[in-house]
């Protein structure tokens, strides 16, 4: 897959507005399919699961609503890491984290901001990918690590961090669970430490689709190209720890931990949140924010 021929479900009860999310995201490059209602969402999914990269789901319908919709979602075995979009005209705190707790890391609410729309499409189908491209090269990747007790890596790059995700999730239990989790912490240290990219930049970039080459543009730069992240990993028994180091000035991470409904619509800041909840079993930030460690239990079996 690639984000230009990503296909997207688009699930709405109400034919106006399949329309108009049409045609937002015509000249996108995407292949659309449409769902008149949760039933009819449900029977497409259930038909294909591998079909759809992104589900952009209304969440209330006929039949079945976004919610039921999205329960089934996450416990079907091929389904539940399907990024699921809730477009909703239902606005309050409440319904948001509902919907976040369920599942649903992308909000969007109506009536749809054309550019809003594009922009969140986009990540959950970048998100969507670098979860594939992650697992799939999970078998891969140095195998045979479970006699690992200790270890010490340095990296730079966000292709770095990526492919050490894949060697420590092999040294831990349930690798395809836990690859994202640790990936999404190993890039933050590059992103947001070393590179020091803020929230309020990546939001702008993101949206501009210029993330990627600020990135590579900062690696490049004197001020950083120097600077690498210090990992090391510790095995105890059934319990894996591994402590991530950046030199950067630590951020207010306090607020990551758990997801807000105050950044439900913006195009980022979920992962910290998300890979705490559904990836790794702790995580604990120390001093400023510059080190942070990760707890995985379990023994490899």
């Amino acid at each position: 897959m690639s984000g230009s021929n990503a296909t997207v479900l688009v699930v709405d009860d109400e034919p106006f507005n399949l329309e108009i999310i049409e045609e937002y995201l015509d000249g996108e490059g995407y292949i659309l399919f449409t769902a008149e209602d949760g039933l009819d969402a449900w029977n497409q999914l259930e038909e294909d699961p591998e079909k759809f990269d992104v589900i952009l789901l209304d969440r209330m319908m006929p039949k079945l609503d976004g919610m039921e919709v999205l329960a089934k979602i996450k416990v079907h075995r091929r389904l539940k890491s399907t990024p699921v979009i809730l477009q909703t005209a239902k606005a309050s705190q409440q319904n948001i984290i509902e919907g976040m707790n369920s599942g649903a890391y992308y909000y969007l609410t109506k009536p749809f901001d054309d550019e809003m729309l594009r922009s969140i499409v986009r990540t959950a189908i970048e998100d969507k990918m670098r979860y594939d491209l992650l697992t799939s090269e999970l078998e891969g990747s140095v195998r045979g690590l479970s006699s690992l007790q200790e270890a010490y890596f340095e990296y730079q790059t966000i292709d770095d961090a990526n492919d050490l995700a894949k060697v420590l999730a092999n040294a831990c239990a349930c690798p395809d669970r836990v690859v994202t989790g640790i990936s999404e912490l190993l890039i933050n240290a590059v992103e947001h430490g070393n590179l020091e990219i803020c929230y309020e930049e990546k939001s702008s970039l993101v949206a501009k689709g210029k993330w990627k080459e600020e990135v590579s543009k900062r690696l490049q730069s004197p001020e950083h190209k120097d600077k690498k992240v210090l990992v090391w990993f510790h095995r105890h028994g059934s319990v894996n720890k591994i402590l991530i180091q950046d030199e950067g000035d630590g951020f207010e991470w306090q607020n990551y931990l758990e997801l807000d409904p105050q950044r439900a619509f913006d195009s980022h800041g979920r992962g910290i949140a998300m890979a705490k909840m559904m990836s790794v079993d702790e995580i604990n930030y120390q001093g400023c924010g510059n080190k942070v460690e990760i707890v995985v239990q379990g023994e490899i079996t």
